[in-house]
């Protein structure tokens, strides 16, 4: 689609389309390319950002977008103030792009433990259990190790082993399998216990070898002229039009001013864990004492709306070093970094393609629990308060988060300006388990970056030293810890009266209305979120285009 075509589209007001997808993030890429491959839907997708730049192609530039100062290709949201966390205001950094989060996240490729989904399908959401997924993971994936039982070759999301991982991130993983945790070389075969280097999600094909394979560019990019797919960036949506108990379009603003856009199956919000509930509730869904403070009509009462808020609380331990083959301020590292931008333009190899968390590990803070409870990101560099407070010098980090958390928070209106940020409270620490865990975590994980095998790197620590009491852990983690960007569960699927979509993401009680995003999982996976929301929106297709063809 030219530019031209982008300013037509966002002016025409009240053109019908067979399925209205509002969110161009992760499952909103997948949702709008995979319905748009029937030529006789006609699909429109609603994205509050914009499209491609180089700052979503190098994945190291998500140093610059994630801070949010100044907001590029990022929500850059707040929490209130989190009791827990010492009345500090959490940061939630959002993409807000073609692709959203997978724009500008960490590429890791990791889909959780097979109890997770199997821990769904207890719950109630029947066809939501490990072996159910498994082949919407592989029907998505090009996996560059090839096709096996549990990955694919064929899918539009390249999957790669990174391009030049650093010395140091193969120290990391020695460090963790000194302490008798086994080497794991895939963590994405259902059982993700141990340590190893990620896989990410880039390109290692020829012609864009080393770039960020976000949800766009999988999905999206590859089929923005067809005929039957209309795309408009730029353009917030503001509410759903409902008709009865149906929903019949969406309400959108751009710099124009506001339009309409009607929906003759479907309306399908993408809008992640934030967005898709902020919108349900300005739209009049949701509990009406979450709704009537503000002055908003009850269209239809469904009390889940915005509860079941889960995240995965990051704890940060860091150290400096002298090794300048990490990202650093120095001047040497100034030098080296001109030199990895003019290798990665060449072939993609440098170290603009890192993830930064280059390796990492799922371990168990206690012998006798089932499954890993912990989750370890390597760092190759210092990344405190989200890359926001900057060191001279160089140096990496290791974060620590408890995988499932027991806390619940919610999200919620500020007002009734559709325009307004959604109110995000995680109540983090709320539920003493999770501080307990993330003290054994922290000490475990410090046991092994204080090891033999991590010596020759180190030169001082930051934060944290020997011989430190609980209480005093205690102090460090309410001080400083913070979400690691996997925010969940907002419009929870299931069976029970506090479900927001049904098992096919059906919202619940009315017609022509589901949400496609990780706001529907009900529990949290055990890792990184973005590959377990692209496997949800592949099943959501499928589930859309067979009611279509019905």
């Amino acid at each position: 689609m030219t530019d031209r075509q982008a300013r037509d589209a966002r002016h025409m007001t009240g053109e019908t389309f067979d399925h209205v997808i509002v969110g161009g993030g992760s499952a909103g890429c997948v949702m709008a390319a995979r319905l748009s491959e029937d030529p006789k839907l006609r699909v429109c997708l609603i994205e509050a950002g914009g499209g491609k730049s180089i700052l979503t192609r190098a994945p190291a530039a998500a140093v610059i977008t994630l801070p949010g100062r100044p907001k590029i290709n990022n929500w850059a949201f707040e929490t209130v103030p989190q009791p827990g966390l010492n009345g500090r205001r959490g940061y939630q950094p959002r993409g807000k792009a073609l692709g959203g989060s997978s724009a500008i996240n960490a590429m890791l490729y990791l889909r959780g433990h097979r109890d997770d989904y199997d821990g769904w399908a207890a719950q109630g959401c029947t066809g939501w259990g490990w072996r159910d997924v498994l082949p919407w993971f592989i029907r998505s994936e090009a996996n560059s190790r090839g096709a096996d039982e549990f990955h694919g070759a064929d899918g539009p999301l390249q999957v790669s082993d990174q391009q030049a991982p650093r010395p140091i991130s193969r120290a990391f993983v020695d460090a963790v399998t000194a302490a008798q945790i086994p080497r794991c070389d895939d963590f994405n075969r259902g059982d993700n216990e141990g340590a190893g280097l990620f896989q990410v999600t880039q390109f290692f094909d020829d012609t864009r070898r080393g770039e960020r394979c976000s949800a766009a560019a999988a999905y999206l990019h590859p089929v923005m002229n067809r005929p039957n797919l209309r795309v408009i960036t730029h353009a917030q949506a503001t509410g759903i039009i409902m008709e009865g108990r149906r929903a019949v379009g969406v309400r959108y603003r751009d710099r124009s001013g506001d339009h309409e856009i009607r929906a003759g199956r479907e309306v399908i919000l993408c809008g992640g864990a934030f967005n898709s509930p902020q919108l349900l509730q300005l739209s009049g869904i949701g509990a009406p004492e979450d709704l009537k403070p503000h002055g908003i009509e009850v269209v239809h009462a469904l009390p889940g709306v915005g509860r079941n808020l889960q995240d995965h609380l990051d704890f940060i331990l860091a150290w400096k070093t002298r090794d300048t083959d990490t990202f650093g301020i120095s001047l040497r590292g100034g030098i080296n970094l001109i030199r990895h931008i003019l290798r990665w333009r060449r072939d993609g190899r440098s170290m603009i393609a890192t993830p930064f968390a280059e390796a990492g590990a799922f371990i168990r803070s206690r012998p006798d629990l089932p499954r890993p409870d912990i989750q370890l990101h390597f760092v190759i560099s210092v990344v405190e308060d989200h890359a926001r407070k900057l060191y001279m010098g160089h140096g990496y980090s290791c974060h620590v988060c408890v995988l499932h958390p027991h806390s619940r928070g919610r999200v919620g209106l500020t007002g009734p300006d559709p325009l307004a940020a959604p109110l995000i409270d995680p109540q983090f620490l709320s539920d003493e388990r999770d501080l307990q865990g993330l003290i054994r975590g922290a000490k475990l994980t410090r046991n092994i970056m204080t090891g033999p095998e991590m010596a020759r790197w180190r030169l001082r620590e930051l934060h944290t030293s020997d011989n430190m009491t609980d209480a005093e852990w205690e102090a460090h983690i309410r001080a400083r810890a913070d979400t690691i960007y996997h925010p969940v569960g907002t419009c929870r699927m299931g069976v029970d009266d506090m479900a927001v979509v049904d098992p096919q993401l059906r919202v619940r009680g009315l017609e022509g209305l589901r949400v496609v995003d990780a706001s529907v999982m009900p529990l949290i996976p055990g890792g990184n979120t973005n590959a377990p929301t692209i496997m949800i929106a592949e099943r959501a297709a499928d589930m859309v285009k067979r009611d279509a063809r019905g």
